[in-house]
C-alpha cells in the first residue's frame, strides 16, 4: 500500500469544490500569519467534551497584576509583563521570567468562560456555543391530494 503525504495545502484547488468555505480559508490564512515565533511560555490546549476547551499557560512567578487575558477580534491574547526585581546580582539565571504575549485564534462562536491561576498554571476555559441556526432541525413535510 502506497502512502501519500501532503506537504502543502492548495487552497485555490480546494475552493473549486468547497462552496461557501471562503471565510474558513481566510481564517486559516490569518491564523497561519499570526503564529508565534517563540515557545515561551509553554502551554497546553485541552479538549474537554464536545464543546469545551481549556488553554493552560505556565505563568509561575507572575503576580496577578502582571497578567492580562483579553479577546480582541476573535483572538485570545494572554500577556505577562514581569516587573524585574532582584535582591542581588544574578550569577546564573535559569528561571525564565520575561515578558510575553501569546495569541490564539478563536473560531467563530467560541467564548471565553473564565480564567484562573492555580499552582503556577493559568487556565483559560473556552466554550463553543452552537447557535440555534446551526443546530439540526426537523422540516415538516406536507402532502397534497
Amino acid at each position: 500500500m502506497k502512502q501519500v503525504y501532503v506537504n502543502s495545502l492548495d487552497i485555490p484547488t480546494l475552493q473549486r469544490f468547497a462552496v461557501g468555505f471562503d471565510r474558513m480559508f481566510d481564517e486559516l490564512a490569518r491564523t497561519a500569519g499570526s503564529l508565534n515565533a517563540t515557545n515561551y511560555p509553554p502551554y497546553n490546549i485541552i479538549r474537554r467534551g464536545e464543546t469545551e476547551y481549556a488553554i493552560e499557560v505556565a505563568v509561575a512567578g507572575f503576580e496577578e497584576k502582571e497578567l492580562d487575558v483579553e479577546v480582541v477580534n476573535n483572538e485570545l491574547v494572554i500577556s505577562g509583563n514581569k516587573a524585574i526585581e532582584a535582591d542581588g546580582e544574578y550569577l546564573y539565571q535559569g528561571i525564565a521570567g520575561r515578558n510575553f504575549n501569546r495569541t490564539f485564534a478563536l473560531f467563530e462562536n467560541v467564548e471565553v468562560k473564565g480564567a484562573q491561576v492555580k499552582n503556577g498554571i493559568l487556565t483559560v476555559t473556552l466554550e463553543h456555543i452552537i447557535p440555534e441556526s446551526a443546530k439540526p432541525k426537523k422540516i415538516a413535510i406536507t402532502f397534497q391530494k
